[in-house]
C-alpha cells in the first residue's frame, strides 16, 4: 500500500510559520502505546508494567484515543517547540484553524471537522492515565489526562464553519516539552495509511535512531504497538507492512524465527567524513535562523544530511562554515 498523496503541496502564505514547524513527537507516547490502532471505539482498560512501575489507562466514554487523535498533539507540541526554539515565551495552550491543522497533518480540507474535533478532543481529554511509580520506599500515584481543555468556536449561521480551535496540553505534556524530551519526525508520517505503520514508524524513531540497526522479538514488538490482534494476525500485517517498503527513513525485516530487524535507510547510514560547523559559522547561522523565524537545528540537521550524503559520492563542501550559513541564508528567499 503506497503513501497517501501530499493534500497541500502549495502551502498559503498566511499559514507558512503553521506548516514550517517541525512536527514534534514526546519521547514518552513514543515509547508506550497510550493510543488505540483501533478503528472503532476501543473500551479496553489497560495496564502496562515495567519493573515496579505500573502504567493504567482508563478510556474515555467514546473509547481510547486513536493514533489519528495524536495527530493533534503532535501539531500542537510543533506549534510551542517552534516559538520555543525561535526564543519565543509559550504556555500550555494553543489555538488554531482547522485549516492549519489541516495543512500541516495532511488531512483533507472541509466535512465535518467540528464532529471529528469534538469527538478527538473528548477521547484525548476523558481518557484517563494512572500512574505508580515506586521511589525512595514510596509509591507515588498520578492521574492525569493528555489533555487539560479542548474545543473550538463555529460561526453562528446554518452552516456553522469553524472558526478556530484550541487545546489546552496538560502538565505531563509540557514537562515533556519544557526539557527539550522531544524529537522530529517526519512529515511523510502524516501520508502512512494505517495505524500500525504510524505506531511502527514512532518505534523505530524512538529505538533506532540513527544507529545501523536494532533488533525486538515479534512479541515484545508487538506489546510496544498495542496491537490486539494475534500474533498470527500481527505477523501478516508486519510482513505486508514490509512488502510495502513505505516506512520513512526505517526498513524493517522479519526473519523465520520472529526476530525483527530495523535499519536505517541507505542515505541516513552511508559512510562519510565527519563534517563539522566551526563555532563562528554556528552562531552566523543561528543568528540568521532566528532574523527568519526558522527551527535552527531542523535547518542545521538537513544541511548536515545533504552535505554528508555529497560527501559519500566524494563531493565534500570545500568550507563547510561558509556553505552552511549561505544555506541558512537562502532559506529566506523560499517562503
Amino acid at each position: 500500500m503506497s503513501l497517501l498523496p501530499n493534500r497541500h503541496p502549495n502551502l498559503d502564505f498566511f499559514v507558512l510559520d503553521i506548516a514550517d514547524a517541525v512536527p514534534k513527537d514526546d519521547m514518552a507516547s513514543m515509547e508506550h502505546p497510550l493510543f488505540s490502532l483501533a478503528t472503532k471505539p476501543d473500551l479496553r482498560h489497560l495496564e502496562y508494567r515495567s519493573g515496579d512501575n505500573v502504567l493504567k489507562i482508563r478510556p474515555s466514554g467514546l473509547g481510547l484515543p486513536t493514533i489519528f487523535d495524536k495527530d493533534i498533539l503532535i501539531f500542537a507540541v510543533s506549534q510551542l517547540m517552534h516559538r520555543k526554539n525561535r526564543g519565543e515565551a509559550i504556555g500550555d495552550t494553543v489555538r488554531f484553524s482547522a485549516r492549519e491543522l489541516c495543512i500541516a497533518t495532511n488531512r483533507q480540507i472541509g466535512g465535518d471537522h467540528y464532529k471529528r474535533l469534538e469527538n478527538a478532543f473528548a477521547r484525548l481529554q476523558g481518557t484517563q492515565f494512572v500512574t505508580n511509580v515506586r521511589t525512595g520506599g514510596k509509591i507515588e500515584t498520578r492521574i492525569f489526562s493528555l489533555i487539560d481543555e479542548g474545543g473550538f468556536v463555529r460561526t453562528d449561521d446554518e452552516k456553522f464553519r469553524l472558526d478556530y480551535c484550541e487545546v489546552k496540553l496538560s502538565r505531563w505534556l509540557m514537562r515533556a516539552i519544557e526539557s527539550d524530551q522531544v524529537v522530529t519526525i517526519s512529515n511523510d508520517y502524516f501520508r502512512l495509511r494505517r495505524p500500525l505503520e504510524r505506531r511502527l514508524y514512532e518505534i523505530a524513531r524512538k529505538h533506532c535512531g540513527n544507529k545501523a540497526k536494532w533488533k525486538i522479538g515479534l512479541t515484545p514488538l508487538q506489546n510496544k504497538t498495542g496491537s490486539n490482534a494475534p500474533i498470527k494476525r500481527f505477523r501478516h500485517n508486519l510482513r505486508e507492512i514490509i512488502k510495502a517498503d513505505v516506512t520513512p527513513f526505517y526498513r524493517f525485516e522479519l526473519d523465520d524465527k520472529d526476530l525483527v530487524v530495523v535499519r536505517p535507510r541507505a542515505a541516513s547510514v552511508t559512510v562519510a567524513p565527519d563534517i563539522k560547523i566551526p563555532e563562528w559559522a554556528d552562531e552566523k547561522a543561528r543568528s540568521a535562523a532566528r532574523d527568519l523565524g526558522w527551527d535552527y537545528q531542523v535547518l542545521r540537521r538537513n544541511w548536515l544530511e545533504f552535505a554528508k550524503a555529497e560527501a559519500a559520492k566524494g563531493n565534500p563542501p570545500k568550507n563547510a562554515g561558509a556553505a552552511f550559513v549561505a544555506y541558512c541564508k537562502k532559506q529566506g528567499s523560499l517562503r
